[in-house]
This record gives structure tokens, C-alpha cells and sequence, in this order.
């Protein structure tokens, strides 16, 4: 059963699991359940999913009931009128602030304005050697997307040299083997945990938050990472 965080008459929220589809995919053949179809047949009523979140990405997903909420969230998600809030580990110590203003190309090569502020909220020394290091260093950070491309902060995180934990597109491949043989977690260390936004119909302001799934907890309490 998928958890239900928000439900009304026209939307409904999911805290997507990590390793979940929104739907089916050409990617993704080897996948046999897909969030649309487990909360259509949970619910049983038609719902369409308002926006995206990667596979191995957790966190709130947003579905509309109706074809005229469906569409004015998917205008309110192109205009950036929402606010998004992710919480991430990512390699390394990073700054205690900083906003990340750097383009990103399209698949067809055009390139896109992109923007990801972020703060620090914990930093954890683990004491396990890794390459020439004696210790392992890791931050919890909580990133705010204003803009919405494509893999947006794990090509941004990448970027400053921070890349999410679990990340094998745009990550760090030593970690993830690391991660894998030492905790044996294989896991994207990435989750949607807030959204908030107006209501299509009744213009009420809406903010969701989403807790952190079971493996995203494991890896925080063995880096002491205390909420």
C-alpha cells in the first residue's frame, strides 16, 4: 500500500518510495510496478501524476483526479510557482550555504536556465577510510530547486564536486561501490520532503511534507546524523 500524505477532491499525494516508477517506461523494462497503477487500483478512480520524480528519488508525488487540476498543476509546476524542498547526502563537507546558478542542456543540446539554492543542515566524519583518506566525510544538506530541469540537482550537485550518495548517473562511482560493500545500500540518498503550492480550485495555499523513508534513516543514524 503506498502512503497517502494529502487527498481532496480533485489531488492526491504519495510519499513515493525509493526504487518506485511513476509509470511505465522504455528505460525501464525490468520494472513490474509503476506508482500511477498502484494508486489507481489503491484508490480506484483515474489519477495522472502533475509532475516527475526520478526512480530512485523518494518523496512527495502529487496526482490530479480531474483533467482541469491536472493541468493548471502542470502550469504552476512550468511556471515555477511551486516551492520544492529535497533533502540529500551528498559527498564531502559543503558550504553552510550556497545557491548553484548554472545552465543545463537539454537532451537535444539547447541549454536551460537552472537554479538550486541549498544550506547545510548536518556534516558527519565517519571514521572508515576511503581511497587515501581516513575517514569518510558526508553532508545533509536541504536543496530548493527554482527551477525545474531534468536531474537538475544531481547535475547540479555534481557540479560543485558534491555529488548525491547513490547517484550512478551523475555521482561518484568509488562512493557508490563504497556504500554498496561497506553498508550494502544502493539507495539515492535524495527525497522530495516538502511541496508546497495553490490549489487549483479552491485557491487554498497547500504545503505537504513527506518523512524520510527507512533506508535514507539507516544512513543518517550510522552517520549520526540526528535529525
Amino acid at each position: 500500500m503506498l502512503d497517502i500524505i494529502y487527498q481532496d477532491e480533485n489531488l492526491i499525494a504519495i510519499n513515493k518510495p525509493h526504487g518506485l516508477l511513476v509509470h511505465q517506461s522504455s528505460i525501464a523494462r525490468d520494472a513490474t510496478e509503476f506508482a500511477l497503477q498502484l494508486l489507481r487500483d489503491q484508490v480506484g478512480k483515474h489519477v495522472s501524476p502533475v509532475h516527475r520524480l526520478d526512480r530512485k528519488t523518494s518523496g512527495i508525488l502529487l496526482f490530479a483526479f480531474d483533467k482541469a487540476s491536472e493541468i493548471a498543476m502542470h502550469q504552476q509546476f512550468m511556471n515555477a510557482e511551486t516551492d520544492k524542498k529535497y533533502l540529500a547526502i551528498l559527498r564531502g563537507f559543503t558550504p553552510d550555504a550556497m545557491d548553484i546558478d548554472y545552465p543545463l542542456a537539454k537532451e537535444n543540446g539547447t541549454m536551460q536556465d537552472a537554479f538550486t539554492s541549498f544550506s547545510t543542515l548536518k556534516r558527519a566524519e565517519v571514521a572508515v577510510a576511503f581511497g587515501k583518506h581516513q575517514t569518510s566525510r558526508y553532508s545533509l544538506v536541504e536543496a530548493a530547486p527554482k527551477t525545474g530541469r531534468m536531474h537538475q540537482l544531481r547535475r547540479h550537485f555534481s557540479h560543485i564536486l558534491h555529488p548525491i550518495i547513490g547517484d550512478r548517473t551523475h555521482g561518484c562511482n568509488k562512493q557508490n561501490k563504497f556504500f554498496k560493500d561497506q553498508w550494502d545500500m544502493t539507495t539515492m540518498l535524495l527525497h522530495a520532503s516538502e511541496l508546497a503550492f495553490t490549489h487549483p480550485i479552491t485557491k487554498e495555499k497547500i504545503h505537504l511534507k513527506a518523512g524520510l523513508h527507512d533506508e535514507f534513516k539507516r544512513v543518517m543514524d550510522f552517520m549520526k546524523m540526528e535529525p
